[in-house]
């Protein structure tokens, strides 16, 4: 690597992971100058919108950091003795009945699905039969209360 590079790198403090304690700038990482205005302003950032840029980014690329934080939880929750629970964030919805409302039913699971005519009438003749998988848990009330609006009987698991 060239002196100019060398030089354009800034030295941020790192995680604790990323540590090497043989080296005399122990906590510091090299940040190459092409990413030097978005460290900084991620340094600037409160805990509470740093959690809501997690958030966005896991949604815009489709990836969570919940694997490391669910291992990380877990094993701190058994060192003192607690149990960690962890919140369902996906839901399956079920249509467990129809009601007397057969076509009304039809309709609202079409719309929800995107399917055709006959393939809604066939998942709903099919119940119990689940219409979506991998909602999130506001969507999945907001279809339970259409259906239910309709007299379908519908659950989320």
């Amino acid at each position: 690597m060239s002196e100019e590079k060398k030089e354009k790198k800034e030295e941020v403090k790192a995680p604790m992971q990323d540590r090497d304690p043989d080296s005399k700038d122990v906590g510091k990482v090299k940040v190459p100058s092409k990413f030097k205005d978005l460290v900084k302003q991620i340094e600037e950032l409160s805990v509470i919108d740093l959690a809501d840029l997690v958030k966005v980014l896991e949604d815009k690329f489709g990836v969570s950091a919940m694997p490391m934080a669910s291992a990380v939880a877990s094993i701190a929750g058994s060192e003192t003795g607690s149990a960690v629970v962890e919140e369902k964030s996906q839901f399956n919805i079920e249509l467990t009945g129809v009601g007397d409302q057969k076509i009304s039913v039809i309709k609202v699971v079409k719309e929800i699905t995107g399917l055709g005519l006959k393939e809604a009438k066939d998942m709903v003749d099919g119940a119990p039969k689940v219409i979506k998988e991998g909602v999130k848990k506001e969507e999945a009330e907001e279809i339970k209360k259409k259906l239910e609006e309709v007299g379908a009987s519908v659950v989320l698991k």
